[in-house]
């Protein structure tokens, strides 16, 4: 390791996830929280100017795969990397069950008569995240991402 290498490492001046356990895990955490808040605030202003249920939910929709699009490394830290928050607890984060009462403000409307809300909030959430990480993946061509949407939209939403 060359001198200057070996001082940038271990230099005061700059956070290191190498030098404390767990640094690494937690500048994840932290990462995916401001996400967390980000993503909320996308998607409720992707939805504030849409007419109506099924507008909101397919403005819900351009939102949030807009967000991962422009945002990988935040979507990475959100919901592909250890940032030891708990999901879908009691003690989960606030800015984590916001993001999802985002979503759910506008999919709950939606969701047939006698489905739990948040489980189809949960089951819509599911669909648009493998659409994101596909598409991203290049497993599936973007420029086929807005008729995914609508088809999306049309099966899943009732309205």
């Amino acid at each position: 390791m060359s001198p200057y290498a070996a001082r940038a490492s271990t230099s005061s001046a700059q956070p290191s996830a190498r030098r404390r356990p767990g640094g690494k895990r937690e500048i994840i955490g932290a990462v995916a929280l401001q996400g967390a808040t980000e993503l909320a605030v996308a998607v409720r202003a992707a939805t504030a100017a849409a007419d109506g249920p099924r507008a909101r939910v397919t403005a819900l929709a351009r939102g949030y795969l807009d967000f991962a699009e422009r945002n990988p490394a935040v979507y990475d830290a959100l919901f592909q990397l250890d940032g030891g928050l708990a999901y879908a607890q009691e003690d989960t984060p606030e800015p984590l069950k916001d993001a999802f009462a985002a979503l759910l403000e506008s999919l709950g409307e939606v969701a047939r008569d006698g489905v739990d809300q948040g489980m189809f909030t949960e089951v819509f959430w599911a669909c648009l995240h493998g659409l994101a990480t596909l598409t991203r993946a290049g497993r599936l061509p973007p420029e086929d991402t807005e008729r995914r949407v609508q088809l999306l939209v049309d099966r899943l939403a009732v309205v």
